[in-house]
């Protein structure tokens, strides 16, 4: 297929790379050209607007920062809808607003394009292994048609419902995973303030009742003091606020996640906006 691939940050250059190791022709866009170098070097085109990258594709994925960057990128003057050809797919895997996916896949449709909203969990480690999650919400039809591009990208692709089914979904995994990282962080402090190695105490939780992805992935870059992003923090209070305000929508009640939220700020304010989400325990350090 050819593909236009919109955003080659932390997570898009791999997943985008998987797709040419797959054997697919790809136009890349993204903010900052330098970014996306490594797939040039390797033979991707170059776009100079989303429009660009949308004009001749089969296929257009996204994975951008922010709900305000996917309308950029989709509904600007140099944006997908208006570009891509009839009978197109549109493929949107930032983490976004679920109303956001309806209303593009509505603008869409009046073009003869159909949509996805296909958000995806595993980080950047995820990513450089093509196993990611990828809960996509769309049409069956688009669904079946580009299941085989998320099969080089992802190992657990669960098509959930009509659009904005996939970012509802992604709301699901941010809040389990906002609270399990507050458990995540107080469970290494606790065993640091009892005067045990983290290291050893990993070995004995890791695989028990407590056992999770953060725990076996993050929770070992706490200890070491590698605050590198594999997923920004500022990124993931984007998500949480998401989740809350749509939470807030439906009438739930999410203590758990609001704290999470109130913490994460918190850690922003004090510069740890660029960190990885594991950043959180630096507030149990003090």
């Amino acid at each position: 297929m050819k593909i236009g691939f919109v955003g080659t940050g932390v997570m898009g250059t791999s997943m985008a790379g998987h797709l040419m190791s797959g054997g697919h022709d790809l136009t890349v866009y993204n903010r900052t050209r330098s970014k996306a170098q490594e797939l040039l070097d390797r033979g991707a085109d170059w776009a100079e607007t989303p429009a660009g990258a949308a004009r001749d594709a089969d296929v257009v994925m996204t994975i951008v920062g922010f709900p305000t960057d996917v309308e950029e990128v989709y509904f600007g003057e140099k944006g997908i809808v208006a570009a891509a050809p009839e009978g197109s797919t549109l493929v949107d895997m930032t983490t976004s607003r679920p109303d956001l996916a309806v209303r593009i896949a509505e603008e869409a449709d009046k073009r003869g394009i159909e949509t996805l909203d296909a958000p995806v969990s595993g980080g950047d480690v995820g990513a450089r292994e093509a196993r990611l999650s990828i809960m996509v919400g769309g049409p069956e039809s688009a669904f079946s048609r580009i299941s085989p591009l998320f099969e080089l990208m992802g190992k657990n692709i669960v098509h959930q419902g009509p659009a904005g089914s996939g970012q509802h979904t992604k709301m699901c995994n941010q809040i389990a995973i906002a609270a399990g990282m507050l458990g995540v962080c107080e469970a290494i402090a606790y065993a640091r303030a009892a005067g045990l190695d983290p290291h050893t105490v990993l070995e004995s939780i890791g695989s028990g009742a407590a056992a999770s992805w953060s725990l076996s992935n993050l929770a070992p870059r706490m200890v070491a003091g590698n605050f590198d992003p594999g997923f920004y923090v500022k990124h993931f209070i984007k998500d949480l606020s998401i989740a809350l305000e749509s939470a807030q929508v439906m009438g739930l009640r999410t203590p758990g996640l609001a704290l999470a939220k109130q913490l994460y700020e918190e850690l922003a304010a004090a510069g740890g906006e660029d960190d990885g989400t594991q950043a959180l325990y630096k507030l149990y350090q003090a």
